[in-house]
């Protein structure tokens, strides 16, 4: 054999292992591999009470394909029953539509998932988000003499100043800013590895640079935005304590409508439509959205189209 050890007697060919975890292993996306253990995790439990473990997952693989589809179309119709959204039901069949499609390639299934179809979404059916006064009394609330209150308001500014996700936001790192060139390197939505650089305004560096300054890191490994509390000091700032951020302070601001990071990025992308008289070819490069026909949609939304039309029909009778 000339010293080469046979493929068989290196890998274990035959094991099945525990192919759930080598699915969450192959994504790349933090959020992603949770989303798909939280949904999976509640497709096993409901259908047969109790949380998935290799053995479980591999009897599910090994059902014949409509004995399988029955499953997961009974499945659905739990979820139905639970008044779940249309998107929260599409994302947890679609994990169970990867597991199955992971399994198949790696010869752990012969089954196929494809027949069981989405329920319907209209995409962005609210982008509405506040004004950019009301904005301004968000930014207001922020104490700035405090290190928190630095630390809120630089936040707070790129997630309206670039119409960033809270995610993009946790996942920056010290390293990944250039306060010189104006510049922050983001981990997009989609992009696996690969950071993009971004324009900052004048205000965010300004603002970024003071949180920075009185905080006092010289490692720039270390996460750009950090908690604060006793318990956790100097950890990576979670997407979830983001949106409690963002969520504090608009009550404090007064603003009765719910506000989450995400809204503060509707808010922000139409305010540029406004401002730029609905030029959805510069905006795209603000929201960074792959298609064209989704800021169309902010953009109708802004004008109100149907509104206009309705009020039309209404002056003719």
């Amino acid at each position: 054999m000339n010293g080469i050890i046979p493929l068989n007697d290196t890998f274990d060919l035959t094991n099945d292992g525990d192919i759930l975890a080598d699915l969450l292993a192959d994504k790349r996306s933090p959020n992603t591999r949770d989303a798909y253990e939280k949904d999976l995790k509640d497709f096993f439990v409901t259908m047969t009470g109790q949380p998935p473990n290799p053995a479980l997952v591999a009897q599910f693989l090994q059902l014949d394909r409509f004995n399988a589809q029955a499953l997961v179309l009974k499945y659905k119709q739990r979820l139905v029953e639970r008044n779940l959204k249309e998107a929260t039901i599409n994302r947890r069949l679609a994990a169970i539509k990867a597991l199955v499609r992971y399994a198949a390639k790696i010869g752990k299934c012969a089954i196929s998932l494809s027949d069981i179809k989405s329920e319907k979404v209209t995409p962005y059916r609210d982008t509405t988000g506040i004004s950019p006064d009301a904005f301004k009394k968000m930014l207001a609330v922020s104490d700035r003499d405090t290190l928190k209150g630095k630390r809120d308001y630089a936040i707070l500014r790129l997630l309206w100043d670039n119409a960033l996700r809270r995610s993009e936001v946790a996942q920056a790192d010290i390293l990944d800013l250039d306060l010189d060139a104006k510049t922050l390197n983001i981990l997009g939505k989609g992009k696996g590895t690969q950071k993009q650089a971004i324009s900052l305004s004048n205000a965010a560096v300004l603002a970024l640079q003071d949180w920075l300054v009185a905080r006092g890191e010289l490692n720039k490994k270390q996460p750009l935005f950090v908690a604060l509390d006793p318990s956790s000091y100097g950890k990576r700032l979670s997407t979830t304590s983001i949106y409690k951020i963002v969520q504090a302070t608009a009550t404090a601001a007064g603003i009765t409508k719910t506000i989450s990071p995400h809204r503060i990025r509707h808010s922000s992308v139409t305010a540029a439509l406004d401002a730029t008289n609905g030029d959805v070819r510069r905006v795209q490069k603000l929201s960074r959205h792959a298609s064209l026909n989704t800021l169309m949609i902010y953009d109708d939304n802004r004008l109100n189209h149907q509104g206009e039309i309705t009020d039309l029909l209404a002056d003719l009778v």
